[in-house]
């Protein structure tokens, strides 16, 4: 029997080569109301820019859609940059969607800059970027103004970021490294670790350093971990490699700036003849997919749980054929929240 744990979706709207980000949009909205039906508690966007394969650039934009479209499951950023952001207007974003949606809102934050640096630089010119070292500072003041509970000496604490709510999003810190765990823990604030991106043999080191070091806080009494991993399921362990194809190649293509086009088709991938090099990079990249048929999926996954002490997962899934992913969370659901 598989594990009881409670999963999220992370998603990151991938757009096929020859596709529109519109097409990958509206996927994200099926996919989430799809999800919603089948027990997911929760359907995290992604923030990046500048990524011609990823069309989640405004994940505060993407949340009012899904959540319109949607009734239940709660619906969040995976993670809004904070860095590139006043937390002012952060949480008056997410103070809005809580008014929208009360009670369903997730502000998942980052401090990667979820692109290249130029980009970085475009998103605050002609202000220079905010340093990544005020980022502890960010999270305090944005809690603060969600709750309006500024310290009354902030120079900001008369200030108000919207009109009241009875409740307020749920915070959670995102990160691949020590130092998100570490804030996370001191700030008393839920965590989740992608283990999907880099890092990953650190993994459970770092999310029990977490536990170790938490703090009690206002908002959550215990230390809270999430744990994302990268997923395809299919039918069999031959179709979820064909489809898991190519994220294989896309990876190559994103680490040598070529990403232009979009997910390659399998038929596409399959023409690739990997280097030895290429190879390697995949092998010590650090980022990890779960792929195979049902039961060698729940299986690892039922690994990772054991590994991280966490029965919270994120799925993160990307490929080429929408339908290949939805059914790869169909599969899923099955198993673990049927």
């Amino acid at each position: 029997m598989p594990k009881n744990v409670t999963l999220t979706v992370v998603e990151q709207s991938p757009v096929r080569k020859g596709g529109s980000g519109a097409d990958a949009l509206r996927e994200t909205i099926e996919l989430a109301v799809a999800c919603e039906a089948l027990g997911f508690e929760r359907f995290w966007v992604a923030e990046h820019h500048n990524v011609a394969g990823i069309a989640s650039t405004s994940p505060e934009i993407l949340i009012g859609q899904i959540g319109a479209a949607t009734s239940t499951i709660r619906v969040g950023s995976g993670g809004v940059m904070l860095p590139h952001y006043s937390a002012f207007k952060v949480a008056e974003n997410f103070r809005m969607l809580e008014t929208l949606f009360p009670g369903r809102i997730d502000l998942g934050l980052g401090r990667a800059p979820g692109g290249d640096p130029r980009t970085m630089i475009a998103l605050s010119y002609p202000a220079n970027p905010i340093d990544v070292r005020a980022y502890p500072e960010q999270v305090e003041d944005l809690i603060g103004h969600l709750g309006d509970s500024l310290d009354p000496d902030h120079p900001f604490a008369t200030l108000k970021a919207g009109p009241p709510t009875e409740g307020a999003p749920e915070v959670w810190l995102l990160g691949s490294g020590v130092e998100s765990a570490q804030l996370a823990a001191r700030r008393g604030l839920p965590f989740s670790f992608a283990h999907f991106f880099g890092n990953s043999d650190q993994g459970p080191a770092i999310v029990e350093h977490y536990r170790r070091h938490f703090q009690p806080s206002a908002e959550l009494a215990e230390p809270l971990a999430h744990v994302a991993v990268q997923v395809l399921c299919a039918d069999t362990t031959e179709e979820a490699d064909w489809h898991a194809s190519s994220m294989k190649l896309g990876r190559i293509q994103m680490a040598r700036n070529q990403g232009g086009t979009g997910i390659v088709s399998p038929e596409e991938a399959a023409q690739h003849v990997f280097t030895p090099e290429e190879e390697h990079f995949l092998q010590h990249s650090g980022m990890r997919a779960s792929v195979g048929n049902q039961n060698e999926v729940v299986a690892e996954l039922d690994g990772i749980s054991d590994l991280y002490g966490t029965d919270l997962l994120g799925v993160v899934s990307i490929c080429y054929d929408f339908r290949a992913r939805l059914h790869s969370f169909e599969l899923l659901a099955d198993a673990y929240l049927e």
